[in-house]
């Protein structure tokens, strides 16, 4: 996942009483609070050792107060509007702010407290008022329009033109064309929108925290591994517990354990701690927060002109239109849900064979479904984990395609401030020798992260303003215990490639300007080259280089290879059926109409999958909607499809690499310059169209999951 910096153009507006009441304290403050200069250390990369949560308000504050004045001023020049002292001046604008809400995002998405919780509270209707304030400033979007109306006249270089088209969509999207009155409606919507938002994120953190299986017996724990067993005593351990073994919630509906524990009884109670996590009737229950955003972004469409929030949201993205969206899902949804039920009845088999006198349920499906793949692939978890030591698959993984493709290298630093002990840091360097940028990583479930794994920049590359990238990866698989190796499956190797291309994208970002730079695409876009980046996890070059045994030293066998590679296609009508159905939800919340009532959660989940005939009862969503962070808060909503339709164009683009030699460096050369290097500088689809020599198909997609035939 990619996530999304909470201001797309910095705005700028202090509401209420600012904490800098008097230029003395504004002095001081700039003394003595690290965020209001730009790091002194390499990179500009953060001073985590010098930030303090106290410094985070104070600093926030005047990063909108400075942006405020410096919009201002581009919005009265008295001179005609041109490019340079209009647009090239709002690139420029607002870098305090970006500085420190970049921090601000590292912490409060991996690393927070209660401290930070209450400053996002306080602060996001602030920063959401700080957008319109410049969004919505009639002076600032004349000038954008007569630069816009002259702009084939003006003989600019092609990023530039793309600047103004880019501008001048994002004004009107926001609402720069209303009346006073309805700009006055959309400002408090967006301050009420973004309350709720880092409202629901904080429950859910908590939510999350609180739903963890705490087991008093370990006889419960019946088939956790030695080492999953002594991270469960780690996790009760660090909550003070004794004599007792927590196993923490991650993000999603599906747990890990679920794979192993033999009890059923446990099984059930870990997926309903997952499943009920955030609808539990206390202070964490997200359902009225969640019900509350959906009718405030339909009334915002409306107030834009638009029939729902989704048909307003994809005017940017690739699909266009929500129909085409809609059009897009259904092409896969027969498919998908044909091969559950097959899947299905297979593990009832198992069950039935077993001797067991049960229905097959949600929480029963991960452990026998691993039978299944026993069965027929002769392949197990435990076979494969100890290949995967995460450190080897990092640097002889993840690192070695990225030299192999693009010629990069890395040497790790041990001089840099982090967030927390267990981040790494890593220099880039390029083919030709010459520094890249900084990569972070931060792989380890904390109970104070959020769940899932995402990519985010701390410094974004522009060279209108001389930056270039420091990047960060992060993760939420479980810790060892002290003194065990960090074995992780193969879904979390694959999460590692794929968040690592999100961080390609963000290296080879070669932009002028910071707004079009790297990955700053549209949403069903963004996911391509991260998606495109996992495949190279199972290339044989690249899985002969980390798929070393711990304990041996010794290379994954062909036999165990070749399991994998057969098994491939396992399972595959589950996983895209429960994506799906994510995907369809988050559709169907942001196509609600304005004239909606106020809607009951599990009721209009259970009607929406059934109206899409993705009501399968052994196939939870991905996520529910009441713990669906991407939509409600990370910038995903009407755009979860993304994830879907970037496989389409994931798996047709490895195609072109099959056809031309595979893992080459002129192939990856190929790759960056055409599609990685380019960021949001053309039309996403001509890019792709230039690169691929067709538009995106969706035979290989579903080929390669195993839900059509040769």
């Amino acid at each position: 996942m990619l996530r999304i910096v909470t201001l797309t153009l910095v705005g700028a507006l202090l509401l209420g009483a600012s904490s800098l009441s008097a230029a003395s304290e504004s002095a001081a403050m700039n003394r003595t609070n690290p965020l209001l200069t730009p790091s002194a250390l390499p990179f500009l990369a953060p001073p985590f050792d010098k930030i303090k949560d106290s410094d985070f308000q104070p600093a926030l504050e005047a990063g909108m107060k400075r942006q405020l004045a410096e919009v201002e001023k581009i919005a009265n020049n008295p001179a005609p509007p041109t490019f340079r002292n209009t647009l090239v001046a709002l690139e420029k604008s607002g870098q305090m702010l970006t500085r420190v809400n970049q921090v601000f995002n590292v912490l409060t998405g991996a690393n927070t407290d209660p401290e930070l919780q209450k400053v996002q509270e306080q602060e996001a209707p602030k920063l959401a008022a700080s957008q319109d304030a410049i969004y919505l400033n009639a002076r600032l979007f004349k000038r954008i329009q007569t630069i816009y109306n002259e702009r084939n006249k003006l003989k600019l270089d092609p990023e530039s033109q793309r600047l103004i088209e880019y501008y001048h969509q994002q004004f009107v999207l926001a609402g720069a064309k209303l009346s006073p009155a309805n700009k006055t409606k959309l400002k408090k919507l967006n301050e009420e929108e973004a309350s709720l938002s880092a409202k629901f994120v904080n429950q859910l953190l908590a939510g999350t925290k609180a739903g963890a299986l705490v087991v008093n017996d370990k006889s419960e724990l019946a088939g956790l591994s030695r080492g999953e067993l002594d991270a469960a005593a780690q996790a009760a351990k660090a909550r003070g517990l004794k004599g007792e073994w927590v196993i923490p919630l991650q993000n999603t509906t599906q747990q890990p354990a679920l794979r192993s524990l033999t009890d059923r009884a446990t099984r059930e109670k870990l997926f309903e701690a997952s499943w009920t996590r955030t609808e539990r009737g206390d202070a964490n229950d997200t359902r009225a927060t969640i019900a509350k955003l959906a009718e405030l972004r339909a009334q915002k469409a409306k107030l834009l002109g638009y029939p729902d929030f989704a048909a307003w949201k994809l005017q940017d993205q690739m699909a266009k239109t929500p129909a085409a969206v809609e059009d897009f899902l259904n092409k896969l949804i027969p498919a998908a849900t044909h091969k559950a039920r097959e899947e299905a009845a297979e593990i009832q088999q198992v069950i039935n064979r077993d001797g067991g006198k049960f229905k097959l349920q949600p929480w029963d499906w991960e452990l026998y479904a691993q039978q299944v793949r026993k069965q027929k692939y002769d392949l197990d978890e435990s076979q494969i984990k100890p290949y995967f030591e995460l450190n080897r698959v990092l640097k002889d993984g993840v690192f070695y395609a990225a030299h192999e493709l693009y010629g990069l290298t890395f040497k790790e630093r041990h001089d840099l401030p982090v967030w927390q002990p267990d981040v790494r840091v890593f220099e880039v360097y390029d083919y030709n020798g010459k520094p890249l940028g900084l990569f972070y990583c931060d792989y380890f479930k904390r109970d104070n992260k959020s769940g899932g794994a995402w990519m985010d920049n701390m410094v974004t590359q522009s060279k209108l303003l001389g930056q270039k990238p420091v990047i960060y990866n992060v993760a939420n698989f479980t810790k060892p215990a002290p003194g065990q190796p960090a074995l992780i499956s193969f879904d979390d190797v694959t999460t590692m490639f794929h968040e690592f291309g999100h961080a390609l994208h963000g290296f080879f970002a070669s932009q002028e300007y910071p707004s079009l730079s790297g990955t700053a695409v549209a949403r069903d876009f963004v996911e391509f080259p991260s998606q495109f980046n996992e495949h190279w996890a199972l290339n044989p070059k690249v899985l002969a280089h980390y798929a070393i045994n711990y304990k041996t030293g010794r290379p994954m066998p062909q036999e165990l290879v070749d399991k994998i590679k057969k098994a491939a296609t396992f399972n595959k009508g589950y996983d895209m059926t429960e994506l799906l159905a994510a995907a369809d939800l988050d559709m169907q919340w942001h196509m609600l109409p304005a004239s909606a009532p106020p809607q009951n959660v599990d009721q209009f989940e259970t009607e929406a999958l059934k109206k899409t005939h993705l009501d399968l009862s052994q196939v939870p969503p991905r996520y529910r909607s009441s713990y669906f962070l991407h939509i409600w808060a990370n910038g995903y909503d009407a755009g979860y499809y993304a994830y879907l339709w970037t496989e389409m164009l994931a798996d047709d683009g490895y195609g072109w690499f099959q056809e031309h030699g595979g893992l080459t460096r002129a192939n990856g050369q190929r790759f960056r310059d055409m599609i990685l290097s380019r960021g949001n500088t053309e039309d996403l689809a001509k890019m792709y169209r230039d690169w691929r020599g067709h538009d995106p198909e969706i035979g290989p997609m579903l080929k390669d999951r195993g839900l059509q035939g040769d």
